[in-house]
């Protein structure tokens, strides 16, 4: 008896849509056709546009308590439903259940702190008075919506990272426009829902389904468009920029994340930090653990513990709750990363371990005396693969970690603090993380990067000052 295949439905504008050419949603791990979703055309952008158009004005005329009540329910509507939403992750993507889980537990995070976010969005006082002749004036700085934001999201953190665009845009009281990956947009839709449930007024949220080359465009052209948000890899951002005009955007881009492990480190920590850094979610991840340099006095030490615990992990079966690291997100990126790492051999890196792939799965995959020009080692590999190489000093070790043109966030093991502070300023990166992997997020941070890696920063109060305009009040006094 075959399964039947769920036929969702997108939502334009506060109302949900079939459309009769659809695109299928697979799970990648056994390639099992799990639902379909509508293809959206341009028309279908056109219209969610004029729609939050309106939805716009509804969203900045809300009251801030109603904000906040909006946010709260939409969490509290997913905490009641967890194991809906871990399931619907792990299944159109590449994380284990575990993982998914995880990720359940920070999308409620993040539209928490974005209810009280939108308690705290504040201007500042300007004293007029500095200038010679403006002694009666009193000023201050007000914060405005800007408008319709449109929200792109990639397919590796298909809940959490489309709360990072909603969660703000709402509590700053602009209307929003998703776009979710086509291969992960069934989670999207289950958030859309919750915000649903929760009393989001219509024609504030639209979630559309689609190829994004159908309908990316049109979106992001739109004049009536005020932000973009876009969250993917440095070429498509490169062309959302081109083609956006004169509008505001924030972008997170790609990574090629560095992690320093010196002498004086906690080796054992060092260890257990980055291969969970390195392999989590199949290396699918902006802050992936890629590079390791290690100080050479402990190299064959670090390596070996190294090796150890990544042929301990499990790679298998997403829905196994002993499964550690699940399959790429299609055939196409696993015939990929693993041609990526043949170059690498050709050209004279040494395959540690792994390296072999079968279907989407690779093997969690440890290479060394990678040289710098290898692909590999210079773009975001985006799956279960790390490079380790020894380094004499930090100097080496930080002159070769800002040798790529990406700096979204670095890791440095280290007890000496002077050594840590020197990394701090010197590398290259939006973070760095001290006595950790590259790995490392709150919800509640300010995260972006540099060179490549992007421009502007997401966190919910940075993504919401990110979302608003200054707008400057001057009062003049009657004179006396």
């Amino acid at each position: 008896m075959s399964k039947q295949i769920v036929q969702e439905r997108m939502l334009i504008g506060g109302k949900w849509e079939e459309r009769g050419k659809t695109i299928e949603v697979h799970d990648p791990g056994t390639g099992e056709v799990i639902a379909t979703v509508p293809s959206a055309s341009i028309h279908d952008v056109d219209h969610a546009i004029e729609r939050a158009k309106e939805g716009a004005k509804i969203s900045a005329n809300l009251p801030v308590h109603e904000r906040m009540k909006i946010l709260r329910g939409a969490a509290d509507w997913i905490e009641h439903r967890q194991h809906l939403f871990a399931t619907t992750i792990s299944q159109e993507g590449s994380k284990t259940i575990r993982e998914a889980r995880k990720e359940v537990t920070r999308c409620i995070e993040t539209l928490r702190i974005s209810a009280e976010e939108a308690r705290r969005i504040e201007g500042e006082m300007i004293p007029f008075s500095q200038m010679p002749g403006h002694e009666r004036r009193i000023g201050y700085v007000y914060r405005f919506p800007v408008g319709v934001v449109a929200a792109i999201t990639p397919f590796n953190d298909p809940l959490n990272l489309v709360a990072h665009k909603i969660g703000p845009a709402i509590a700053s009281g602009n209307a929003v426009i998703v776009k979710p990956a086509t291969l992960t947009p069934l989670s999207a839709l289950r958030l859309a829902e919750a915000f649903e449930k929760a009393g989001l007024p219509d024609k504030i949220l639209s979630v559309i389904t689609g190829y994004g080359s159908e309908v990316c465009d049109p979106l992001i052209t739109h004049k009536d468009v005020r932000f973009i948000s876009f969250t993917g890899g440095y070429e498509t951002g490169q062309s959302i920029i081109r083609k956006a005009g004169v509008k505001k955007v924030g972008m997170e881009l790609g990574s090629n994340s560095p992690t320093i492990v010196l002498e004086d480190a906690n080796v054992e920590e060092a260890v257990d930090s980055t291969v969970s850094g390195a392999f989590g979610v199949a290396g699918q991840n902006c802050l992936s653990v890629q590079r390791l340099y290690i100080q050479a006095s402990i190299y064959s030490t670090f390596l070996k513990q190294f090796v150890q615990k990544t042929k301990q992990l499990k790679v298998g079966n997403k829905a196994l709750e002993t499964t550690d690291v699940g399959p790429m997100i299609s055939i196409k990126e696993a015939k990929r990363v693993e041609k990526w790492i043949q170059e690498a051999a050709v050209s004279g890196a040494e395959i540690v371990t792994g390296g072999k792939r079968e279907g989407t799965f690779i093997q969690p995959t440890i290479l060394t005396k990678v040289p710098e020009s290898a692909m590999i080692a210079k773009e975001e590999v985006f799956g279960p693969v790390v490079i380790i190489e020894p380094v004499e000093t930090l100097d080496d070790a930080i002159e070769r970690a800002n040798n790529v043109d990406y700096g979204l966030q670095a890791g440095i093991f280290t007890a000496d603090l002077e050594h840590a502070f020197e990394a701090i300023h010197r590398l290259e990166v939006g973070g760095v993380m001290v006595n950790d992997s590259s790995d490392v997020r709150i919800d509640a941070m300010p995260f972006g990067g540099i060179k490549g890696s992007g421009l502007g920063r997401e966190g919910i109060r940075y993504a919401i000052e990110e979302m608003t305009e200054q707008r400057v009040v001057a009062i003049q006094l009657n004179k006396k």
